[in-house]
């Protein structure tokens, strides 16, 4: 008779379909909640990496638009740049201008630079192109280099990645002529 029901009992168990769908939903919900997150995670991480470009080229935009640049429009040449970086912190942020002149023999040097959060390269600092950028070594130019840097934490993945750094660079050639900064010329 026990065993009779025992059967009875699994059987009807079996056949129980009330609680299929929450138990379906208990099995999926943890996968759609991480596909969720980890899209957003990344979504804001492009985002961050964006706008690491978008200052990059203003920065360099900026700077070979002026042909003398003071202290004072240097302050809100880094000021412009950094307002771009909203909503993100700017704290993160590490921004750096240079001049470099290449003369006869293609001998690339640093004339001047300024920074923010960082040291500039070093006057009279010999430059190098990588090969992605050996088009740019011309004869007797000028050229401004803008390198930005952000330490991006993402929201919930840091602890698996920890801080990214997202960083770019950006050449311009000077709009009317090399700029002057702070008394030194590019030339």
């Amino acid at each position: 008779m026990l065993k009779t029901l025992t059967r009875g009992w699994i059987a009807r168990l079996a056949r129980d379909r009330r609680g299929v769908s929450a138990v379906e939903f208990a099995l999926v919900a943890p996968m759609m909640v991480g596909l969720y997150l980890g899209c957003a995670e990344i979504s804001d991480g492009v985002g961050a990496d964006r706008k690491v470009s978008l200052i990059a080229g203003a920065l360099a935009n900026l700077t070979a638009q002026d042909t003398t640049i003071s202290t004072t429009e240097r302050d809100n040449i880094l000021a412009a740049a950094s307002a771009i970086v909203v909503p993100y912190a700017a704290g993160n942020l590490t921004m750096k201008v240079s001049c470099i002149k290449i003369d006869a023999n293609k001998l690339a040097t640093v004339a001047w630079g300024f920074s923010k959060n960082t040291t500039s390269r070093s006057v009279g600092s010999a430059y190098s192109f990588d090969s992605t950028n050996s088009a740019l070594d011309v004869k007797n130019s000028w050229l401004i280099l803008s390198e930005v840097t952000y330490a991006y934490t993402p929201t919930i993945g840091y602890t698996i990645t920890g801080t990214l750094t997202l960083s770019d660079k950006m050449f311009m050639s000077p709009r009317i002529s090399a700029p002057t900064y702070n008394g030194t010329t590019c030339t």
